[in-house]
């Protein structure tokens, strides 16, 4: 099935956290490619946003997590290809080695230093938002080069990247 261009594709960002650290992906195909995101996908056919993050959370990492938890909403938007929306989990977990992954290599990160790796601009305010147990709607827009140009909290009705 063919999406048409422009149309939101749905997606699960499964962000797995231990303390003030977080699991991520240093991911080795577009989108994104060789920046630091959560674990996550596309939801399938007839499948829940609740069950796709479990899914996706067990088959990027073999870790079975036993609930997650709603968080927030991500939408973005630009004239490319790149426009989706995303259900954002938190699950806490144990800090173990990091598992094998075949979309790239997990590591811990922790958040003070998640600004010191390649990693999506949405993605610093998702963990911040997460650390401070803070439910939230982000819209983000980007230019067709997929720079990010405004990103806006809707719940608080603020502004929190751009002008």
């Amino acid at each position: 099935m063919t999406v048409p261009e422009g149309l939101k594709r749905t997606a699960v960002i499964c962000v797995l956290k231990n303390g003030n650290n977080f699991l991520l992906l240093k991911r080795l195909k577009e989108p994104n490619k060789e920046t630091y995101t959560p674990v996550g996908g596309k939801i399938d056919p007839y499948e829940s946003p609740y069950k796709a993050a479990l899914r996706e959370t067990y088959e990027e990492t073999g870790i079975k997590v036993e609930k997650m938890k709603f968080c927030g909403m991500l939408t973005e938007s630009s004239p490319a290809k790149y426009n989706w929306t995303s259900y954002v989990y938190l699950a806490e977990i144990d800090f173990i080695p990091p598992p094998p992954c075949n979309e790239g290599d997990l590591e811990w990160i922790a958040f003070e230093q998640v600004l010191d790796v390649p990693t999506p601009k949405t993605d610093w305010f998702i963990y911040q938002y997460l650390l401070q147990n803070k439910t939230f709607a982000f819209s983000a827009d980007y230019d067709a080069d997929l720079n990010l140009l405004t990103m806006h909290e809707e719940i608080e009705d603020i502004l929190v990247f751009g002008t």
